[in-house]
């Protein structure tokens, strides 16, 4: 009878560990799949952009009026085909502005420019916080900060 109770035992003690250890697998397994979405999701963000730039107005018509361009966390404008944002237009500097995500919050920064960088019609001398829907100019092109 005591063999018995001990094989009962023993056989709930395996199944129990057993258990345990589906329990601890299944965690993991929920885990990792959690993580793969948000890398998922990380990704589709940044070929979307975290945010965008609407061109309001291009008399070259680079960047083309009506389109948008989906923005990184670190963007150059300029009329040098390597910046991020390359603006055709003789009133834009080779290399203009700088437009920066750093934190919760878009900052643009003129790069010592000819003709200035203006933030809804105001010149800029130093690194400013923008909000969607501000525009932005650069030479002859305006544009908004959208989401």
């Amino acid at each position: 009878m005591t063999g018995d109770v001990l094989r009962v035992l023993l056989l709930v003690l395996q199944l129990g560990f057993v258990a345990l250890l589906y329990l601890v697998l299944m965690r993991f397994a929920a885990t990792m799949l959690r993580d793969l979405r948000s890398a998922e999701e990380a990704q589709i963000a940044s070929r979307s952009g975290i945010g965008r730039l609407s061109v309001l107005e291009s008399p070259e018509d680079e960047p083309p009026a009506g389109s948008t361009i989906a923005l990184g966390p670190i963007n150059s404008i300029g009329r040098n085909v390597n910046n991020t944002i390359y603006v055709e237009d003789d009133f834009v500097s080779t290399n203009h502005a700088m437009l920066t995500f750093r934190g919760r919050s878009w900052f643009i920064e003129d790069q010592g420019s000819t003709n200035g960088t203006y933030v809804n019609g105001h010149r800029i001398d130093r690194p400013v916080a923008l909000s969607f829907g501000d525009e932005l100019t650069v030479g002859r092109v305006r544009m908004r900060l959208d989401r």
